[in-house]
């Protein structure tokens, strides 16, 4: 009940003899609604020396996800039935927004495309993330907001 997402395991034997990506089956299709899923590596695929490349699926496509994946060592045997990769459901936010002109374009299922016009996402300024310090000095108290900026391994006030 904690998972986030979904194993997907191999159709078929697969043997991957060179190091060039290749599509491996994984019989699985999302379901036929407005969600889209993140697919990546599954964790202990990566310590056998699979590389998974991490994809987006998009909401419209209703074909059977295929994982692209290759090895760094090969000849590499993946027996049917192996966890090459996981899969998260994501939601769609973008079906509620305007993005100019449509192209009318399905995805169904055909993958591995342009999904259309390019999409700049920002944040108002006036949503960013503010935070209100008390600073003392001799006795004496100012308060001031401060806007943070958040990174990987570090956090900017200003």
């Amino acid at each position: 009940a904690g998972s986030l997402g979904i194993d997907l395991a191999t159709t078929v034997d697969v043997v991957l003899i060179a190091t060039s990506p290749q599509m491996i089956p994984t019989g699985w299709q999302k379901p036929k609604d407005s969600l889209g899923a993140l697919l990546l590596g599954w964790w202990l695929a990566g310590l056998k020396g699979l590389v998974v490349l991490p994809s987006l699926i998009d909401a419209d496509y209703t074909g059977e996800v295929k994982t692209v994946a290759h090895t760094l060592q090969p000849p590499m045997v993946i027996p049917v039935g192996s966890r090459t990769a996981r899969v998260v459901l994501l939601t769609n936010l973008l079906q509620t927004m305007s993005l100019g002109k449509s192209v009318g374009n399905v995805r169904g299922d055909c993958g591995f495309g342009s999904s259309g016009p390019v999409a700049c996402l920002s944040l108002q300024l006036k949503s960013q993330p503010t935070l209100t310090v008390t600073l003392l000095y001799n006795g004496e108290r100012y308060p001031i907001q401060l806007l943070l900026d958040t990174g990987a391994d570090v956090t900017v006030i200003s």
